[in-house]
C-alpha cells in the first residue's frame, strides 16, 4: 500500500473501526472488506470479521465472494467490444439476433393462465435498451405485475438456477414486455440477454469469450462462473438478515451450488470474484480502457458507456418502474452497464459528477471516480443489498478521508 495518495491515514483507519463496531461486532454482517485505490495504487485495504461465522474462518484479502450484479459491467464491456469491431450496433433490433422475439408484444391485460392481451411496441427493442434496462423485460422476483408473474409461471428463476441461457431466451419469447422499449427503466434479465448476444455474435460460448477477452488478460485469476477446484476453502458463506436483527446462513460455502460448474451462464449475476481481481477490472475502466499497456476497450467507447442514456436525460427515479435496483435515487442516471452520477450534489453523498458504479445482491459494491482518480470496492455477503445503508456510509467515509 502507498501512504502518499492524498488521504489522511487516521481517517481511512476509522472506516474499519466503524464497520467492525456497527456491523461485524453486532452480528449484522459476517465480515467486510474495503479496498480503496488512487492514482493506480492501493491506499487502503481493510478486512474485518468472518468468511464463515460458524467455523470461525476469518475473512481474508483473497476471500472469494459472490458478486452477483457486479457481473453486469463485465458483460456490458464484452458486448461493447463487439460493437467496436462492427459486429453489432447499439441501434440494431434485438430480434435480428433473437428471431423468435420478433413479435414480442407489450402487456395490456390478462395473465399467464388466462392468456395475455398485448399491443405492438411503439418501436422494436434495440440492443441499447438491454444495456440500459429500458427493454421492457423484468425479473420474476419483483412480485409487482402480471408480467412478473408470467416469469414465475414460465419458471425463469428455475432456468437461471439449473437450466441454460438458450432455454431462458426461448421462454422469454412467450411472455409480453412490461412496456414499450425506451418508455421506462426496469431492472431485469436484460444483461443475461446481453451475454446471449455476445455468444450469438462472436460464435463463442459467452463464458469463453469473457475468459479469453477480459478475465485472463486482466489477470482475474479467481473470477469465474463457479469456484474453481482447490479454491473452496477461500469461498465465503452468504447470509440473510433475521427478524431478531442478526444473520442466518443463506448459502453455505461448503455446500454451495457455486462449487460446481454452472449450466446457466449468467451475464447478469453469475460471477464469483475477489476484491483484488475486481480492482484489476475497475482500474482498467479508470484508465480509460487500458491496463499494463494493453487496451481492452476504447476511451471514447467508455465515455459513451458511462454517460447517462436514460431517455430525456432524466434521473433513475423519474423513469424507474422497478421495485428493486442497486441504486435508484436523485442525481443518478444509467449508462450502458453502469449507473452514473449526473449531478453528485443531488445524491446527498460525496462524489463527483460522472463517477460510475454498481453493486450486487449480496451487498457488494464498487465505484470509479475519474475526477479523483479513485476506485472503491466493498465486499461482504448479505442478501438483500437493501438491508443496511453500509454502501453509502463507506463511500462517505472514503471521500471524507481525502486530504489533498
Amino acid at each position: 500500500m502507498n501512504d502518499d495518495l492524498g488521504f489522511a491515514p487516521e481517517r481511512l483507519a476509522r472506516i474499519d473501526r466503524f464497520l467492525d463496531e456497527k456491523y461485524v461486532a453486532t452480528g449484522k454482517l459476517p465480515g467486510t472488506l474495503t479496498l480503496v485505490a488512487r492514482h493506480g495504487d492501493v491506499a487502503h485495504l481493510g478486512v474485518n470479521g468472518f468468511a464463515d461465522v460458524a467455523s470461525g474462518t476469518k475473512l481474508a484479502e483473497d476471500t472469494i465472494f459472490r458478486i452477483y450484479s457486479m457481473t453486469k459491467p463485465l458483460t456490458s464491456v464484452a458486448l461493447l467490444m463487439l460493437v467496436e469491431e462492427g459486429r453489432i450496433a447499439l441501434e440494431d433490433p434485438v430480434s435480428r439476433y433473437i428471431p423468435e422475439w420478433k413479435n414480442l408484444g407489450v402487456f395490456v391485460a390478462g395473465t399467464h393462465r388466462t392468456g395475455f392481451q398485448t399491443r405492438p411496441p411503439a418501436r422494436p427493442m434495440q440492443v441499447v435498451d438491454l444495456l440500459r434496462h429500458t427493454s421492457g423485460l423484468t425479473y420474476g422476483f419483483q412480485l409487482r405485475t402480471n408480467v412478473d408473474a408470467g416469469y414465475r409461471a414460465e419458471k425463469i428463476g428455475e432456468i437461471e438456477k439449473a437450466g441454460t441461457l438458450a432455454e431462458m431466451i426461448a421462454a422469454l419469447a412467450k411472455i409480453p414486455l412490461e412496456f414499450s422499449p425506451g418508455e421506462a427503466w426496469n431492472y431485469s434479465v436484460a444483461t443475461d440477454v446481453c451475454g446471449w448476444l455476445v455468444e450469438v455474435v462472436s460464435g463463442q460460448k459467452f463464458e469463453d469469450f469473457l475468459d479469453q477477452r477480459l478475465l485472463k488478460p486482466l489477470g482475474m485469476v479467481d473470477t469465474g462462473f463457479h469456484v474453481r477446484e482447490g479454491q473452496g476453502h477461500r469461498f465465503a458463506t452468504c447470509y440473510q438478515p433475521t427478524r431478531a436483527g442478526g444473520i442466518a446462513v443463506q448459502d453455505d460455502a461448503a455446500t454451495s451450488s457455486f462449487l460446481q460448474p454452472a449450466t446457466f451462464i449468467s451475464g447478469g449475476g453469475g460471477l464469483v470474484s475477489t476484491a483484488g481481481d475486481y480492482l484489476r477490472f475497475a482500474q482498467m475502466l479508470l484508465n480509460g480502457g487500458t491496463l499494463d499497456g494493453h487496451r481492452y476497450i476504447g476511451r471514447k467507447t467508455l465515455d459513451l458507456m458511462t454517460a447517462n442514456h436514460l431517455p430525456g436525460g432524466v434521473d433513475l427515479p423519474a423513469l424507474s418502474r422497478s421495485l428493486f435496483s442497486e441504486a435508484a435515487y436523485d442525481g443518478v442516471g444509467f449508462g450502458l452497464g453502469f449507473a452514473t452520477s449526473t449531478k453528485a450534489s443531488r445524491t446527498l453523498m460525496p462524489g463527483s459528477d460522472g463517477d460510475f458504479f454498481w453493486g450486487g445482491a449480496a451487498s457488494t459494491f464498487f465505484w470509479v471516480d475519474p475526477v479523483e482518480d479513485l476506485v472503491g470496492i466493498f465486499m461482504t455477503q448479505l442478501i438483500p443489498s437493501s438491508t443496511h445503508p453500509v454502501r453509502r456510509e463507506v463511500r462517505t467515509m472514503v471521500y471524507a478521508a481525502l486530504d489533498d
